[in-house]
């Protein structure tokens, strides 16, 4: 089995592993962004020796009464978001789409008992292990790591919303958009604080060519549409 079949594998299973603990005094937020670390960790895809797909949507159920204890879910679920999604970037580990936290009341658990549920959920970009780019579905190379563009729109950035993350501190929360149109692929800034800049002029919008490289913050991204092109690199 090759590495793209592995990698296809694991998202048709979705994961789907559940870990499980009780906390006598409670459970308190750090509970759960450990809890968060030990499900994505458990479930790592291995799909080679230098590229692991993690986990990106996790489900927590708790009981009522530790629900409550917590306090403000939306506001706690963004700063649980952005830890597992700082986590994943300091352990290397790519994932398939922007992370996603579901709360989840439970009365069969009991008070102190946590569990959280993961698996993986295709966002509108894949690992491109051993794909072949084409104009509908282009490959991107960013910083050494491929992808393959497999929805019409990419969005790129520091934040924990967009399709693809960069740990990089001169990139924009939503940086870069790729739009896949049927005259070509155009790239849009999103009004990024550091501008995107192709082949070294800072653009507005550009439509892209083969082999153009595309620059933000630090953050050096490639282009290919054809098999071609990306050989020649």
């Amino acid at each position: 089995m090759g590495i793209f079949d592995r990698f296809e594998n694991a998202v048709e299973r979705g994961v789907n592993g559940a870990f499980s603990r009780v906390f006598r005094s409670g459970i308190k937020a750090v509970d759960v962004t450990s809890a968060l670390k030990r499900a994505m960790d458990d479930h790592v895809q291995e799909l080679s020796t230098d590229r692991a797909i993690a986990p990106n949507h996790f489900t927590i159920r708790m009981a009522p009464a530790d629900m409550n204890a917590l306090g403000d879910l939306d506001i706690l679920s963004d700063e649980f978001v952005q830890q597992a999604t700082d986590y994943a970037q300091s352990q290397g580990y790519s994932l398939l789409g922007p992370i996603s936290i579901d709360f989840t009341q439970d009365s069969d658990e009991f008070t102190g008992q946590l569990q959280v549920q993961a698996r993986n959920e295709r966002g509108a970009a894949a690992p491109a292990t051993a794909s072949s780019p084409s104009p509908e579905h282009p490959i991107i190379d960013v910083d050494g790591e491929k992808w393959l563009l497999t929805e019409p729109v990419t969005v790129i950035g520091r934040g924990t919303e967009a399709d693809i993350t960069v740990a990089d501190s001169g990139v924009s929360r939503r940086h870069l958009e790729l739009r896949i149109t049927p005259t070509g692929v155009i790239a849009t800034d999103l009004g990024s604080t550091n501008g995107t800049f192709v082949e070294g002029h800072r653009i507005d919008a550009a439509t892209l060519l083969d082999g153009n490289q595309i620059t933000i913050g630090r953050t050096r991204i490639l282009f290919w549409t054809h098999p071609q092109s990306e050989d020649a690199q």
